[in-house]
């Protein structure tokens, strides 16, 4: 027969069921979050937790809105029905779960789970529906649930995803404040679509149901409250879990706060905490990505400090890093906030400008860093110092590639720096050659020594008086495979700035003693001098290595003689005064060379324990020419002869420059009017050979037997 009635509901049950659904979908976003964990035993339990939990809660909802139907005769349940419907709700929820794995967009993904919970929605409140029967008028339920209430549950589901899982929201507050609002959203319309679909049932005459194959209501209302606690017990799970995982979120918190900090330390100068180059390649590399290829989109600036290692040595490095850090303030303050600002090396700054108004405004850029940097510094200790820079200037993408602008920059830094320093100097295609080349050098300059391509070349001294060879100073030559014989003025600037200069002194000193000793083998006694660089100098190791390499190759220390220019002796005078004094205790003599060339101080001359001073070529050049320079060379070696100290003068090339030395009372002698460099086989054949030669009647008395040696 046809509809009797317009079922009513109950108001306590309705409730309890939109309270459930709430519950219900809460568990299912929870679920579908923690399906995404990247460990397959946590994502897997969630998935059947899940599917329980949610698939008994949708259960219990659905048959807690049927006991609230009220007709006027007694209502009865199929126990087999309502276990159909339990099994389809938990096995629907599982596939609502395993719908995360989707490889689809966000929108996609959260319309075809809000779809899927829909028609699942759908389909246990029809099998619910259909386990209904009258107990006494042997009704059963026949109208079909309308379409209206599963299209109001996929918009309150998709409305609830959307706003649990929309990264646009994510602002709006925690994940699980918005998950709670958007179940609680999906709990009130899902009870408004229940109420539709219940109040449009209906019923009709059906076979009698022998006793015992039905319960009613009250037996219906306890087993779904099994199913609810199904639902309290996930939510207790879901408690535990985000408890846990809000303090795993904290760790992670901090361990990335951490990992930031280290980040920031590892990416920053610890002096002046700048960026160092990492983080500025970094930077550049954004910027080159913003600026694109327009013309002058970009400039990079290389600044090198002159003067700085005077400051550094002289007063110490704790003034010398008040130093940094003031110029690192600086060139921050000059910067715009567009711009980086990084020290990359000792003295060595780099500054990033982003669209700096073409070559007019890199330059005004470079001036005012050159003006803020020669500007007064206070050292700690109150004294005042001033101090210059260099800056190379590249612009891209004129300047080339953005792999090399770092590299061109430096060029046009060391083209600043030839140039007399305190200037600035535009990259130009020349100077890439001349990088090309350093790099070069430098790369094949480390293998040098093991492919035995360094050998010693040595340029005799001679005795003023006598006419005797007192000695020969070593000089560094390199027999490249590719360019020939290259000499130390184009290698030896390479090996400084590349930090090679420590193996190539060690060698020298090595290669010295192992060749005195060949020498002496050979009755031939020889002094040789070896130049010592500041490198080496600071090096703790110093005289403990010569002292090894003297006894390694069973010589006397009275065969050395170290030269140490008068600039590099004067820049840090407490370790040159430490390392003469150990180096006259180890017997060997120590000679100031390039003497007048720097800025002596009579004061810290006459405490060094040099035994030697030797004059600067520049001088002696122009001893037959210039007045001056011969009031200077004659003045020299007075100084020199009222100190205790031998006087060498290196660069003699005209027999009118050898006269006028040795009318000066100038000790020693050295140049091309008597010997070239040479290797030291030759200086054995050339020592050896007797002709009538004027120059000839000092080399016999190289000779152990038959002359007296050299003391």
């Amino acid at each position: 027969m046809d509809a009797a009635l317009t079922p009513t509901l109950l108001w306590l049950p309705t409730l309890l069921s939109a309270l459930v659904s709430t519950l219900s979908v809460g568990l299912l976003m929870h679920s579908l979050r923690r399906m995404n964990s990247s460990d397959l035993i946590t994502a897997s339990v969630w998935w059947v937790a899940g599917a329980v939990t949610c698939g008994s809660g949708l259960w219990a909802a659905q048959y807690f809105a049927l006991s609230a139907v009220e007709v006027h005769w007694e209502l009865a349940y199929r126990p087999n029905g309502m276990g159909v419907t339990w099994l389809v709700a938990v096995l629907g929820s599982a596939v609502v779960l395993s719908s995360t794995k989707l490889k689809l967009r966000e929108e996609a993904l959260v319309v075809v789970q809000a779809l899927l919970w829909a028609t699942l929605w759908w389909g246990v409140m029809a099998l619910a529906q259909r386990s209904l029967v009258g107990g006494t008028s042997l009704s059963v339920v026949t109208q079909r649930i309308p379409l209206a209430p599963m299209g109001l549950v996929f918009a309150s589901a998709m409305a609830a995803l959307w706003l649990a899982f929309g990264t646009r929201w994510a602002d709006l507050g925690r994940f699980t404040s918005r998950q709670w609002v958007g179940a609680s959203i999906f709990g009130l319309l899902a009870g408004m679509a229940q109420d539709i679909a219940i109040s449009r049932m209906g019923f009709e005459a059906a076979a009698v149901l022998t006793e015992g194959t039905a319960l009613d209501r009250n037996v219906v209302q306890l087993v779904s409250s099994a199913g609810t606690l199904a639902v309290l017990l996930g939510l207790f799970g879901v408690l535990v879990d985000s408890r846990a995982h809000g303090r795993n979120m904290i760790l992670a918190s901090s361990l990335s706060e951490a990992n930031r900090r280290l980040r920031d330390l590892a990416l920053a100068d610890p002096l002046t905490r700048l960026p160092n180059r990492t983080l500025f390649e970094e930077k550049l590399n954004e910027a080159l990505e913003r600026v694109g290829t327009d013309p002058s989109s970009l400039a990079v600036l290389f600044i090198d400090l002159d003067g700085f290692k005077p400051v550094n040595d002289s007063f110490g490095h704790v003034a010398g890093d008040a130093v940094l850090r003031d110029v690192g303030r600086r060139l921050q303050q000059l910067a715009r906030q567009s711009d980086v600002v990084a020290r990359v090396g000792g003295d060595e700054f780099l500054l990033l400008a982003e669209r700096p108004g073409g070559d007019t405004g890199a330059a005004q850029v470079a001036q005012r860093v050159l003006d803020a940097v020669s500007q007064p510094y206070t050292l700690p200790n109150g004294v005042e110092v001033n101090l210059s820079c260099s800056v190379g200037i590249v612009m891209y993408p004129e300047g080339g590639p953005a792999k090399k602008l770092l590299a061109n920059s430096d060029a046009a830094m060391y083209a600043a720096k030839r140039a007399g320093g305190s200037t600035y100097a535009f990259f130009e295609s020349s100077m890439e050659q001349d990088a090309r080349n350093q790099l070069e050098i430098q790369h094949d300059l480390r293998s040098a020594i093991e492919r035995n391509e360094l050998e010693l070349y040595y340029q005799p001294k001679i005795d003023g008086k006598s006419g005797q060879i007192t000695g020969a100073e070593a000089l560094i030559r390199w027999h490249h495979p590719k360019r020939g014989l290259v000499m130390p003025g184009i290698f030896i600037p390479v090996a400084e700035r590349f930090g090679l200069i420590g193996a190539l002194g060690n060698w020298v000193l090595e290669e010295s003693c192992r060749q005195l000793r060949e020498w002496l083998d050979q009755g031939l006694r020889m002094r040789v001098a070896v130049n010592l660089s500041v490198h080496q100098l600071r090096q703790e190791d110093l005289v403990p290595r010569i002292r090894r390499s003297v006894e390694s190759h069973r010589i006397d220390a009275s065969l050395l003689t170290f030269e140490i220019t008068e600039s590099v002796a004067m820049e840090d005078t407490q370790t040159t005064m430490k390392a003469f004094a150990q180096l006259a205790h180890l017997g060997a003599t120590v000679s100031i060379d390039d003497f007048g060339t720097g800025y002596s101080s009579l004061a810290y001359l006459r405490k060094l324990p040099a035994r030697q001073l030797k004059i600067d070529r520049s001088f002696v050049m122009d001893l037959d020419t210039s007045t001056d320079a011969l009031a200077v060379v004659d003045a020299v070696i007075k100084l020199a002869h009222a100190l205790g100290l031998r006087v060498v003068a290196e660069g003699v090339e005209t027999a009118r420059q050898r006269d006028i030395l040795l009318s000066l009372n100038c000790d020693e002698l050295q140049g091309y009017f008597f010997a070239k460099p040479m290797s030291a086989a030759k200086l054995t054949l050339w020592a050896m050979v007797d002709d009538k030669d004027e120059q000839q009647d000092f080399r016999p008395s190289l000779y152990v037997s038959g002359h007296q040696m050299l003391q």
